[in-house]
């Protein structure tokens, strides 16, 4: 399957972390992050989420079915920001949406349920704000992101098929919009394999 990568020179983690599946990535010594303390991110700036590799890991990370992993690259980034704010409440959203992915292959379609309604209560929130100029936020379409998280709560699912490799069960992607409206971005949008 061809797939848009963000962070293409960051390579994928050994394995897509399932609670109760794979060793903890962190606190396992069999982890795929053991070992390696988390880096504190740059601030993200939403005028130019491409500026933000720890941003765009987190896209990748999601659209590949690491859920887990890219709540832990977004949530970096929401301490940095002050936990609260705009900007603190659509990483949230983001970290939320992660997490309903985290529950899908948990088998848990009460968490996919929660934690959807959760992200569509800050995006929302963030879609009111005037400073979130309008209909994109951080590269990413705010009408699309509440379409398709409202779809997702409102049809909750589970797929708990074992994997090693991330496996991508929600059905759509985070796709950055208008990436040549970003200041001196070297970023080029590539399919890969």
């Amino acid at each position: 399957m061809q797939y848009l990568r963000y962070a293409p020179q960051i390579p994928f983690p050994a394995y897509a972390f399932v609670p109760g599946k794979h060793p903890h990535p962190v606190t396992d010594s069999r982890g795929h992050h053991f070992g390696n303390p988390a880096e504190i991110p740059s601030a993200l700036n939403p005028l130019d989420p491409t500026a933000s590799i720890p941003f765009l890991i987190g896209l990748d990370l999601f659209n590949s079915g690491y859920y887990w992993e890219a709540h832990e690259a977004w949530e970096g980034l929401w301490i940095i920001a002050g936990r609260t704010g705009l900007l603190a409440s659509f990483l949230k959203g983001l970290i939320k949406l992660a997490a309903a992915g985290v529950k899908v292959r948990e088998g848990q379609i009460s968490g996919v349920q929660r934690h959807a309604r959760r992200a569509i209560e800050l995006f929302e929130l963030v879609s009111r704000d005037p400073a979130a100029h309008g209909l994109v936020y951080c590269g990413l379409s705010l009408e699309t992101l509440l379409l398709q998280t409202h779809h997702l709560a409102d049809h909750p699912f589970i797929d708990m098929t074992p994997t090693i490799r991330g496996r991508r069960v929600i059905s759509f992607q985070l796709t950055l919009i208008g990436l040549d409206q970003f200041p001196g971005s070297t970023y080029t949008n590539r399919p890969t394999s």
